[in-house]
This record gives structure tokens, sequence and C-alpha cells, in this order.
């Protein structure tokens, strides 16, 4: 469920038109509902009500500071992939103790600052991150809180891009390694292994890979037990799937909440998880409007504003976008085929490809659904286009949370160098004459 919907015949945003939003800030831009995050955040937590759990936000799919602390208040903690993550979840007044620090290659300058900041723990995906760990745990006078990143061979049934819990994904280690590995981790002086870790991929629309992986994490804890290792906590990683088109039903998170609680009930663990798409992919939208309507030997291009280089996810993973209008009226027009294409130079810069769908003309607004996981976050200046803005709206009320930079702000990120430069007079007769 999400909270934008037609009222009088116009796209809203929970209590505001879209239109309005587009005439204030212009698009494209990326608006996200309140309402929706809170709900879904609620709803996921909710069914885990009877378990000690903490449910971090994975903040690589959403880093928006309003929207880190929109869940932080609502008592989420926060999954971060890196130090500027991590400087994002301590911004937004996410506690330290909250924050688990995720990763195949965190640096041992992110570790120390980590450490300091005195996070929950770390998911450690390889011997040599282990004693790198130690190392420099060690040297701070610290003990660092840790799970191994169990990779337990399972197929997540999703796209080959993002699953990650096969043998031949580079995430985590070996199942049948784990306990030799967590025996080293019980000599090393820096560490402190009380968690078991897993997460085998995103986007996951069927609870068999979910039930298979978790057994087997569960199994293991019991066979850590029986070798004398104090594992606490179980953290099972994210990866619940949305409805990106009407009529698709993804297991509802209290489907999920119970294999999970039949699996882990009897382990007595604190249970972590790491949803983020779950959490803000309904929540967002990306608004754009169409420039040009073209034809071009007996096709249909649809050139609108946005570009690959502001939602990259249909190009990158042939990911599917529900795009409307956004006047209802529009959906009552003739239909065709029609490539929804960018301004980018790159053919595969498309937000939908052969999609049928109303014959819009230049000027008509659009919006590009389901995007508020993995939207902005993966966004570039490519082609020295501008990033585009991101609205939080809350009810009636709305806000730029990330404003639309200037083309001088994008030129002063870089700088001459010092044989390039010209003299001040030379500087000074060019602008004159422009």
């Amino acid at each position: 469920m999400h909270h934008f919907a037609y009222r009088g015949g116009i796209l809203h945003a929970e209590d505001i038109d879209i239109p309005r939003l587009a005439d204030a800030v212009g698009t494209p831009f990326y608006c996200y509902s309140t309402a929706t995050l809170e709900r879904h955040y609620t709803v996921f937590a909710g069914a885990f009500a009877e378990a000690d759990c903490l449910v971090c936000f994975a903040l690589k799919s959403n880093s928006n500071l309003s929207v880190i602390k929109t869940l932080g208040r609502l008592g989420a903690g926060m999954d971060v992939v890196s130090e500027g993550e991590l400087r994002r979840a301590l911004a937004a007044g996410v506690p330290a103790q909250r924050i688990v620090f995720s990763g195949v290659g965190k640096t041992r300058a992110e570790m120390a600052f980590a450490l300091t900041q005195g996070i929950f723990g770390f998911n450690v995906e390889s011997e040599p991150e282990l004693r790198a760990l130690s190392e420099v745990a060690s040297s701070l006078g610290r003990r660092a809180n840790i799970a191994l990143r169990v990779n337990p061979d399972v197929d997540a049934r999703t796209h080959h891009k993002i699953s990650t819990g096969k043998a031949e994904h580079k995430f985590g280690i070996p199942y049948t390694d784990a306990p030799a590995l967590y025996r080293l981790a019980a000599s090393l002086p820096g560490i402190e292994a009380a968690g078991v870790h897993m997460h085998i991929g995103s986007q996951i629309t069927d609870l068999r890979p979910f039930a298979d992986a978790f057994a087997l994490m569960a199994d293991l804890v019991r066979t850590l037990r029986r070798e004398g290792r104090a594992i606490s906590w179980v953290n099972l990683g994210g990866g619940l799937g949305i409805p990106y088109e009407t009529g698709s039903s993804p297991p509802h998170p209290n489907d999920y909440g119970a294999l999970v609680l039949g699996i882990t009930r009897d382990l007595g663990v604190k249970l972590l998880f790491e949803p983020g798409r779950m959490i803000a992919g309904n929540a967002g939208i990306l608004v754009s409007r169409v420039i040009y309507a073209k034809h071009s030997n007996g096709k249909r291009f649809l050139i609108v504003d946005a570009a690959m280089n502001d939602l990259i996810r249909p190009t990158l993973y042939d990911a599917y976008h529900e795009i409307i209008p956004v006047e209802e009226a529009l959906l009552s027009r003739p239909k065709a085929e029609q490539d929804v294409v960018g301004p980018v130079c790159e053919t595969g810069d498309f937000l939908a490809k052969g999609r049928e769908l109303p014959l819009m003309e230049e000027g008509d607004l659009i919006a590009i659904m389901t995007a508020g996981a993995y939207g902005a976050v993966q966004s570039s200046t490519y082609n020295s286009r501008l990033l585009v803005p991101e609205v939080l709206v809350r009810g009636a009320d709305f806000c730029v949370v990330r404003p639309r930079p200037t083309y001088d702000n994008m030129l002063a990120g870089e700088r001459f160098a010092p044989w390039l430069e010209t003299s001040r007079s030379e500087r000074l007769r060019v602008i004159s004459e422009n």
C-alpha cells in the first residue's frame, strides 16, 4: 500500500497534488510519502512484536537524511555499508547502538570510526576482514561485536544482479567454513563473536528461499552453541520483495514474520533485519514531464526530462516501473506501444520499452512509481545533468529535502590544474566579451 492516489482527477502525494509540487520545484523530482514510510516500517516491525527485534533500515536503498530521521524516530536501526552512510545515520540522530555495519570491503579507517562511535556490531564477510577488525579494535582498546556473514548457497530466485546468497557470489563465507572461523574469532583479542548473519538477495517474492536459508542459520546457531559459542543475536538480512506491477502480490510481512518466528523461536536470540526496498520502495515516485513525442520507423518514443542518470534501475536491472499520467483523464486517451526515454546520449537511456501507454504529449506530467528505493541513491550527473531534487510530503505539508544543485554548484566542485589557469586579466577579458 502507498499514499499516492488520484483525487479529483489529479495524482496526489498524501494531501498535496503533484502539479503543485512540479510548479514549486520543477521536473524531474523524487517525491516521498511520510505516511507510507511510517506504515511500511510499522507493519514490518509489528510482524515481530513478540520477539526481541531490531529492524535496521538499509541505507543503500535510500540515504536521504529526512527519510533516515523519519524512520529513526519510530525506533528503526540502520544498516550501513560505508563510513559515509554511518555518518548520515548519526547526523540524522540514530543512536550508534542501533547501527550495524555491513559490506565486503570495510577499510581499517572505517572500522576505527565505527568502533569509536560505539555501533551495535559488524557483519564480517571474510577471514582477512576478521583479522583486520581484531587488530583495529585491539589498537583502540575495544572489542568489536560481530556476526560472521554466512553464505548458505541458497538460490533467492531473483534477478541475478541482486542475488547474494549463492556460492559464486562475493558475499560472506561458505556455510561449511563457518564453525572454523568462529573458532578463530574466539581466539582473536579484539573480537566478540556473538552473532550470525546472512542475506541472500533482494526483491525476493517467494518465501521458500528464506525458509531454506533460515533453517540453515538456525542449525548453525545450534552447532556453534554445542561448541561453546555464546550466540545471542541473529541477523537475517532483508530482501522481502514489493509489488512493482499492479496485481502482483509478494508475501506479506506477517507471513514472513510467522516463518521467521516458527524457525527461530526456540533459539532465544535477538533478531535483526535489514529491510530497505520493502520500506522505501513504494514510498517514492519520480515525477517527470514529457518533452516531445517522437515517431520513428513505426515506433513512438515518449521523450521525458527524467533519464537513466536519475533512475538507472530499468537499464541496469531490466526493472519494471509502472508509469502513469498525473492527470487521470489522460488514461482514457487511445493507447499505443511506446518507449519512454530520456535526454541522455545512450541507447540504454530508457524508463520503459514497448510499454502500452496513453498517447501523452508535450507538457504532460507522468509519475514513475515505486521509485523510493535504489532511485536517487544511484543517480549521477552523467552528461553533466544536475541531480534531481527530493521532496518529502507529510499530509498537506512538503519540504524539498535535497535541493536541485545549480550549474554553478556543479562547476564549483572541480578546479583547473595550475598550468591551465589563465591570468586574471585574461579571465576578465573573456567575461567582458561574453
